[in-house]
Order: structure tokens, then C-alpha cells, then sequence
């Protein structure tokens, strides 16, 4: 137990440093991981699975009752995060359609697993971080196809009904499926939760080398327009992380919650995202995943630190 606790916290402290060794290793050797190119959905399902069964619901049943600051953090994501995105698109993609329909997906699913590991770093309250992630999670088959459609499908022509299809398999289900294990064999999923931390970690690091390696073809053709995706995703990361945090605190959000905020707004699941686009759109429209995927989890990091000095 005590060896699986060391892992977790050495592979959380140093996340983005085994993303981006991952990311360099499938964008290189990109052959190696054929085998698990097919399990991007699996390992996302796996991760929202891990998500069902982790969560505390003695925390969880006292935030349903004090519902303002998880309403708050999800408020301010779909709003914030989705106004930036769309700005974000329309300024730097406007004549590019499936680099602005990955934006704008990129920005419109649900909150990364790497928010819930960043607020428990920087010393956020992690039960608001995975609350938010859920109700993100619930609401996200309706709003992510409906958003995506709205503002892409003036650029791209995007169908509702397999996009929200695909959200409802990798995302809904498998959370779901993990509320009712933890409910019905409460004693057996307390033997599994010490390990749900870094087993969603392990899932995150195939999630990782599934997109890389599968976009990689992708992302070479277009190595010259990198350097404005990135700066574009920098900006679609940051302000509304940044915006999260002290919006939340003129709210008069307690430290811990207004952490927790920040992570949430500014940090989305953009494996999914990456996936999402590579069966529905092109395999072009996942490199501004892939690349917010890299900033979000570095940028997350720096800020998770920072926090936790203080």
C-alpha cells in the first residue's frame, strides 16, 4: 500500500513531465502503439469509471446540499471556457475550419482528470474538484454535441446525434457504472479506491500515447502551424483559469474552493476532446486537443506548485 501511495504522488508531482516524455516517444515512434491505438475510448471509459468509484459520497451528499461553489465552477466553465474558445477559434482559424472545430471541442467537453489531481496539489478542496467533474460530466452529452454543432457546424459540417452517442459510451456509462458498484459492493470497492489514483493515471498515460501516435501523421504535415496552435491554446488554457480563480474569490469562494475553481474552469478532457475529433470531424481538427492537452497539463502543473509553496 504504502509502495502505491509513493508511485502515485511521484508520477502526480511530476504529471506533465511523463506527458510530454510519452507525447515525445509516440510522436517519434509512433508504430509501437498500433496495438493501442484502438483503446483511447477505453482507457477514457476506464478513467471516468475510477471516477464512480473514487468519489466520497458522505462529501459528495454535503456538497448536493450546498450546491453554490460546484454550481459556481460549473457555471463559470461553460461560460467562461466556452466564450474564450470561441473567441480563441474565430481569431486565429477563421479561414482554417477543422483547426477551429478542434478549438472549439477542445473547450467544450468536460473537465480533465488532471484538475482533480492539481487541486489536491495545490491544496484545493478535492471533493468540490470531483463534484464539479461529475455534474461536467452528467451535463456534457447535451452540451457538447449542442455546442460544437452551434458554432463549428457554421465551418464544418457536424452531426449531433453520433457525437452525443460517443459521449454517452466513453463518458456517461462508465461513470455511472462506478457510482452503482461503490453503492451496491460498498465493502469490496473500498479494498479498489486506494488504487484509483494512479490506476486513472496509468489509463491517462495510454489515453496519451493512443492520441499522439494515432495523430502523429497530423501533426507532422502541419509542424509549421504549431507554433500559432500553441499560442492559441495558450490562451484558450489561461484565461479562464485565471478568470475562474478570482472570479470565484470576488464570490467570496473560501482559498480552498476558489483553487479548486481555477483547475476546473481552465483545465478540460482534451483526450476526449482529441478522440472526439479523430472519429467525427479529421485527424487535423485533434492537434489543438493534443496540443491544449500538453499546455494544460504543464501550465496546471506550475500554478498546482505554486499553491502548494504557499
Amino acid at each position: 500500500m504504502k509502495v502505491i501511495s509513493i508511485a502515485s504522488h511521484f508520477i502526480s508531482k511530476y504529471l506533465p513531465v511523463w506527458i510530454l516524455l510519452l507525447s515525445f516517444i509516440a510522436y517519434f515512434l509512433p508504430d509501437l502503439f498500433i496495438p493501442i491505438r484502438s483503446l483511447t475510448g477505453v482507457g477514457l471509459g476506464m478513467i471516468f469509471l475510477l471516477m464512480g468509484l473514487s468519489l466520497s459520497t458522505e462529501k459528495l451528499i454535503s456538497l448536493i446540499k450546498n450546491p453554490k461553489y460546484a454550481l459556481l465552477g460549473v457555471l463559470l466553465k461553460w461560460t467562461i471556457m466556452v466564450i474564450v474558445t470561441i473567441g480563441v477559434a474565430y481569431i486565429f482559424f477563421k479561414n482554417n475550419a477543422e483547426l477551429a472545430t478542434g478549438v472549439i471541442l477542445a473547450g467544450t467537453v468536460p473537465s480533465g482528470t488532471s484538475a482533480n489531481i492539481y487541486t489536491f496539489i495545490a491544496g484545493g478542496e478535492a471533493a468540490l474538484s470531483i463534484t464539479m467533474a461529475t455534474m461536467d460530466t452528467i451535463i456534457s452529452p447535451l452540451l457538447t454535441p449542442a455546442l460544437v454543432q452551434f458554432f463549428a457546424g457554421k465551418l464544418i459540417p457536424i452531426a449531433f446525434w453520433p457525437l452525443f452517442l460517443n459521449i454517452i459510451y466513453i463518458v456517461f456509462i462508465p461513470l455511472f457504472l462506478g457510482l452503482f458498484l461503490q453503492w451496491k459492493f460498498t465493502k469490496r470497492i473500498e479494498i479498489v479506491k486506494p488504487y484509483t489514483a494512479v490506476l486513472s493515471q496509468i489509463a491517462l498515460f495510454i489515453v496519451v500515447l493512443s492520441v499522439i501516435s494515432s495523430a502523429q501523421n497530423s501533426l507532422q504535415m502541419n509542424l509549421s502551424l504549431l507554433p500559432i496552435i500553441f499560442i492559441a491554446v495558450f490562451f484558450q488554457v489561461s484565461i479562464p483559469m485565471f478568470a475562474g480563480y478570482w472570479i470565484s474569490k470576488l464570490g467570496k469562494a473560501p482559498e480552498q474552493n476558489a483553487r479548486a475553481i481555477l483547475f476546473h474552469t481552465g483545465i478540460c478532457n482534451t483526450a476526449l476532446a482529441a478522440t472526439l475529433a479523430m472519429e467525427h470531424v479529421s485527424s487535423l481538427a485533434a492537434v489543438p486537443a493534443v496540443a491544449n492537452m500538453v499546455v494544460n497539463l504543464t501550465l496546471g502543473a506550475l500554478v498546482a506548485n505554486h499553491f502548494a509553496k504557499k
